[in-house]
């Protein structure tokens, strides 16, 4: 499972990197998100950094939707799901390996938005440990449920539009603890607060990881 994870992320991060989509769109287009936000609360230095925390998530969230798209996208066509499906390959290992990719893909756009952050919002990080933590266990979980609703859209021709109607309410809890872990993180929470979140979003990542380990190869087959 773990070795066909590996030849899979390795595929779809080896075709991302040849394409440069997340580069030249996907980065961008979180970075405009971010920005026409910033516009939205105005010049209000305050009212910026408190609203950062919610902001960053709310952008990673859309420029997930996309990644997800991509990374079924790049598979629609030429046979190519039907010769996934015959590979051979363990459908555990495809799910984690697509969803390392995404994850992989999500942590580096997600480093662009932490400076945009702190330079369009003025944030300080009071606790690096904290905000890196919860960036990275709320990647793990987006990733996870975001490739196993793209792969529940794959097959249906109005995918590219109940993708965000399907991920959007799920990824709710990700967005919700995210952004009270960040908040304690920037020092605009009370100490303490962020534990709960943060159990959460372990929560979250562990049982649509191992949901996805278990059905992963019945939701192949209805491609």
């Amino acid at each position: 499972m773990w070795r066909d994870a590996m030849l899979v992320a390795g595929k779809d991060l080896r075709i991302e990197l040849r394409s440069r989509v997340v580069v030249n769109q996907v980065a961008p287009f979180a970075l405009l998100v971010l920005l026409l936000f910033a516009f939205a609360l105005g010049p209000d230095r305050g009212a910026l950094a408190r609203g950062a925390p919610g902001m960053f998530w709310l952008a990673v969230l859309f420029a997930g939707v996309l990644s997800v798209q991509r990374s079924f996208a790049v598979e629609a066509g030429d046979g190519t799901r039907d010769g996934l499906r015959l590979s051979g390959l363990d459908p555990a290992g495809v799910f984690l390996g697509k969803v390392a990719a995404v994850a992989v893909e999500l942590v580096l756009l997600e480093a662009i938005l932490t400076a945009g952050v702190v330079v369009l919002f003025g944030s300080a990080v009071r606790s690096a440990g904290l905000l890196v933590g919860a960036s990275l266990l709320g990647t793990a979980g987006l990733a996870a449920v975001g490739v196993l609703y793209g792969s529940l859209s794959a097959g249906l021709r109005v995918r590219e539009t109940l993708l965000p109607l399907l991920l959007l309410p799920v990824a709710a809890p990700v967005l919700l603890a995210g952004t009270r872990a960040w908040q304690l993180a920037l020092g605009t929470a009370p100490k303490g607060a962020g534990d709960p979140w943060m159990g959460l979003l372990v929560v979250f990542a562990a049982v649509y990881l191992a949901l996805g380990v278990l059905i992963y190869g019945t939701l192949q087959e209805a491609w």
